[in-house]
């Protein structure tokens, strides 16, 4: 339950063990579900001063395009997330599955509520079925979708997006390879520093960490970029990157500590490979621990 008068949170029908648990963890990150309802009782709450991180739903998402934003739709499917709002360039079939089970329902938006915003839409048709002639879907030109003054009104914004390469300062490549365009710049970068100025919002830039070319497989994460790759987005730009090896936040820190997180969430089998070439470099200073 959201905090109440006095500054607490009602454990609802799971008292149990949550009240001797939470003054003994190291981190205590509450959920909040307004749909569970308030009950009394001894000790059946959490003061906010226990607690270091509040989660609510009613975030806004904007998801790009590629596979790996689908698996994401699809995991919040099996999340428990309710009330999601959606503001976005390309309109998705995982989008579409969140809609059609009843998570995003745009209710706590601040710009467009109740509608989900989009500028294109592409996918199945299924997801053609469920747009055609819907009151729900807002198509609107690229120059109000994507336009930041826009997209920062919508607090919790979180922008989910795919990269092919990045290097270890954080500078990410999402549309060349070396000089061969292979896609757009699309709304990446706009959508990145709108999620960082929304209230409560987030970048989240996701790649798995290896590819394979030619029977040989590669690192996407490198020390510098493939010559005459595009940086799509900047270090200065970097919040949250993701692999299926973990998740590091990148603002605030230094290079060298850049360096290091990048590396923690490369693929083991290159990890000393990119440490050893970044302390050569002298990106990590060889005092650097």
């Amino acid at each position: 339950m959201p905090a109440r008068r006095g500054g607490y949170f009602n454990l609802s029908a799971t008292s149990l063990w949550h009240g001797a648990v939470a003054p003994r963890a190291k981190t205590v990150v509450v959920e909040v579900d307004p749909a569970l309802p308030h009950i009394n009782g001894i000790d059946n709450g959490l003061h906010i001063s226990q607690v270091d991180c509040v989660i609510e739903d009613g975030a806004c998402l904007q998801i790009g395009i590629g596979a790996m934003p689908n698996t994401v739709c699809s995991l919040l499917l099996e999340s428990g997330v309710r009330n999601l709002g959606i503001h976005t360039e390309m309109l998705t079939d995982g989008i579409i599955d969140l809609y059609k089970a009843g998570i995003a329902t745009g209710s706590a938006k601040s710009l467009h509520p109740g509608k989900l915003v989009c500028s294109f839409g592409l996918g199945s048709k299924a997801t053609y079925d469920a747009i055609h002639g819907n009151p729900d879907i807002s198509c609107q030109p690229i120059d109000m979708t994507n336009l930041p003054q826009n997209i920062i009104q919508n607090d919790r914004l979180t922008a989910i997006k795919n990269t092919t390469q990045m290097d270890l300062q954080g500078q990410a490549s999402s549309e060349s390879d070396g000089h061969r365009q292979i896609s757009g710049t699309g709304g990446q970068l706009r959508f990145i520093r709108s999620a960082y100025a929304s209230k409560g919002g987030k970048s989240v830039l996701c790649m798995s960490s290896v590819y394979e070319r030619s029977g040989v497989r590669r690192s996407r994460i490198v020390l510098n970029l493939t010559p005459g790759n595009v940086v799509t987005s900047p270090r200065s730009d970097m919040m949250y990157v993701v692999t299926e090896y973990g998740l590091v936040n990148f603002k605030g820190k230094s290079i060298p500590e850049r360096a290091k997180a990048m590396i923690s969430v490369a693929h083991p089998d290159f990890r000393d490979d990119l440490e050893r070439e970044a302390r050569t470099s002298g990106l990590i200073p060889r005092s650097f621990r």
